[in-house]
């Protein structure tokens, strides 16, 4: 496998460099003296800013873009093996590396590299661990699957010796970390077509496990059912958090502003250490505070520092996000759950604090995710008054005609659940400007462009 080398820049070519994971490694690469280019299927704002720090980006992705100066080409899943630049990468013998492949050397030259794994929560619980290592003056480097105010984007270079990621479980890409520390949030159902079951899927996360460096820390949600199983074997130290007082750190006396954001208390192996109120919103988010608490005091951090800290730290674009009020008085809320557990979490949190009733507009996530936790998906939403549903967003998929949107209304409507597939942005907008009234809530949902719906709204 071709290594990068920082003391040796060299020409890497990125396919699909205005992707919000790549970009940020191209960003990386640039500000560490490397030739970067790249191509992509069109022109955003992220290949502009690019282009502005020095790659060479081309729009459409043909042979001809290849060329015998290129050392090493990343590419992604999305990446099919019948498009035409990884023909001719083939053809031309170039090295290849995926994407979780570079990020993992690229962590490897940090001593203190933190990846953040879970089905759910790892966008929200890395930014929660920037704000903590910036308070601290760490000076971290930062590679986050989100836009981050904080940050000013995706991505933060640092001069330290300090790195935190996302680390995420599709297609195994997290086996190709080996961090100092490895924060898993939770372990659920998802991605399954490639893992096809539950199994497979705690199978991988043991894998990860097992590549945190010797001398390094797993920091595992020790309320899962499966942390024995995860842990069993390791060769370096492990620490739990949660909820119930087993854990090494766990969240007592939660309560719930009027904006959701919780106040608790936390205990350090039985001694506690002091009140923390975060930004973000949401039970499931003081849970997760405390794996970047546990993480934090691994590296010395005071725990003044990490209070405030987690206190400044908002949620990346997209994570139960305020946009705006509409003319009627309605409050527009845009957040990216496309998981049954996810939707559920941020519904919970809607119920809490909402004045008016709450509405939904779901835009279902991938046919094989939809298909194998149709019944799920109604569940979650349930709790909501009204559901207006898109078509699924296929991303990588094509439709085979197993599963669509009318199958969540149909289950919806059994459970007495006000349900209505729209099918298009444009009749949902209508719908919702034509019944909604004021302090109503609407959370576009989902992690397509759903949140279009949201924009066009506060815009009449």
């Amino acid at each position: 496998m071709f290594q990068v080398d920082f003391s040796k820049p060299c020409h890497i070519y990125f396919m699909g460099i205005g992707g919000i994971s790549m970009s940020g490694l191209a960003e990386i690469l640039l500000k560490e003296g490397f030739r970067v280019s790249g191509s992509d299927m069109k022109e955003s704002d992220i290949t502009k800013m690019l282009e502005e720090r020095g790659a060479l980006v081309k729009i459409g992705q043909v042979k001809e873009n290849i060329e015998d100066d290129i050392d090493v080409v990343v590419y992604t899943a999305a990446i099919r093996e019948d498009n035409e630049e990884f023909i001719e990468v083939k053809r031309r013998n170039i090295p290849l590396l995926t994407r979780a492949q570079l990020l993992g050397q690229i962590m490897a030259f940090y001593p203190y590299s933190i990846a953040v794994a879970g089905t759910h929560g790892k966008t929200t619980t890395t930014s929660m661990m920037t704000g903590v290592l910036l308070k601290a003056e760490k000076d971290p480097t930062v590679s986050i699957g989100g836009m981050l105010d904080m940050i000013g984007g995706n991505i933060r270079v640092g001069s330290s010796d300090y790195f935190v990621t996302e680390a995420c479980e599709y297609t195994n890409s997290f086996h190709s970390f080996e961090p100092y520390i490895s924060i898993i949030l939770n372990i659920d159902n998802d991605h399954l077509d490639f893992f096809k079951n539950l199994d497979n899927i705690v199978e991988s996360f043991k894998v990860f496990a097992g590549k945190t460096l010797p001398g390094g820390m797993v920091v595992i949600n020790g309320d899962m059912e499966y942390v024995g199983r995860v842990t069993e074997g390791l060769k370096c130290r492990v620490t739990t958090f949660g909820l119930s007082e087993k854990n090494d750190y766990y969240a007592k006396d939660i309560e719930l502003d009027g904006a959701g954001a919780p106040t608790f208390t936390v205990v350090e192996r039985g001694q506690e250490l002091g009140r923390i109120k975060l930004k973000v919103t949401g039970r499931h988010n003081a849970v997760n505070s405390l794996s970047v608490i546990a993480a934090a005091r691994e590296l010395g951090i005071s725990f003044e520092d990490i209070a405030e800290g987690l206190g400044l730290s908002s949620s990346a674009k997209r994570r139960f996000e305020y946009k705006g009020t509409t003319e009627k008085g309605a409050i527009i809320i845009d957040d990216y759950a496309h998981h049954p557990t996810e939707i559920a979490a941020t519904l919970k949190v809607a119920n809490e604090v909402k004045k008016g009733e709450l509405w939904i507009a779901f835009q279902p996530h991938t046919y094989s995710r939809t298909y194998s936790l149709l019944p799920d998906f109604a569940e979650a939403l349930s709790s909501a008054d009204h559901v207006l549903l898109a078509d699924i967003y296929a991303a990588r998929e094509k439709d085979d005609g197993r599963v669509s949107s009318k199958d969540i209304e149909r289950l919806l409507r059994e459970k007495g659940v006000d349900a209505v597939y729209l099918g298009d942005f444009l009749s949902i907008e209508k719908y919702f400007e034509k019944n909604s009234k004021e302090n109503d809530v609407l959370i576009t949902m989902g992690a397509g462009n759903i949140d279009s719906v949201g924009v066009s709204l506060l815009k009449k």
